[in-house]
C-alpha cells in the first residue's frame, strides 16, 4: 500500500501506468470486452467497476492535452437501443481531474477493437454495463 494511491490499482497495474509514455493508451475493458485475445499487455481487475478504477488512476494519470479527444468510447452499434448511461458517470469522472473540458470521442466498434490491439495495455474489468469500454491517452506532466 502507498499513500495516495487507491487500493485497487494493483502493483502491476501502478507499473504499466509508469511505463506508459505520452500518447501511449491504455483501456478499461468492461466484462463482456475482448481483453485477452487483444491485449499486448493485459491487467486484471476482476470485480472492480469502470468509474471506481477511473477515479482511481486519474489522480495520477494525466491525459493528454495535445490532441482533441485523449478520452475514447466504444459506440454503439446502429440500431442497437441500449443506453450508456455510464458515459454520464465517466464525464463527470474525468472533469473532476481533466483542467480543460473535452469532447470524449466515439469510436466504431472494430475501430475500436483494432485501436486496443495496439494500446500498452488493457485492463480487464469486472464493469457489467454495456458499452463501458473506454481508451485514454496518455499526456505528459509539465515540470514547475
Amino acid at each position: 500500500m502507498l499513500k495516495g494511491i487507491s487500493n485497487i490499482i494493483s502493483p502491476e497495474m501502478l507499473k504499466i501506468l509508469m511505463e506508459m509514455g505520452h500518447s501511449d493508451e491504455i483501456v478499461l475493458g468492461d466484462a463482456n470486452f475482448p481483453a485477452v485475445s487483444h491485449a499486448q499487455r493485459l491487467v486484471r481487475a476482476d470485480g472492480h467497476a469502470i468509474p471506481d478504477l477511473l477515479r482511481a488512476i486519474l489522480p495520477v494519470f494525466p491525459l493528454d492535452s495535445y490532441v482533441d479527444s485523449p478520452v475514447s468510447l466504444m459506440a454503439v452499434m446502429p440500431g442497437d437501443t441500449v443506453k450508456t448511461p455510464v458515459w454520464d458517470e465517466y464525464r463527470k469522472i474525468v472533469a473532476e481531474f481533466h483542467p480543460v473540458s473535452i469532447e470524449f470521442e466515439e469510436v466504431e466498434r472494430f475501430s475500436f477493437y483494432e485501436r486496443a490491439r495496439k494500446a500498452y495495455a488493457i485492463v480487464s474489468t469486472g464493469e457489467t454495463a454495456l458499452y463501458a469500454n473506454i481508451i485514454l491517452k496518455k499526456g505528459v506532466i509539465a515540470s514547475s
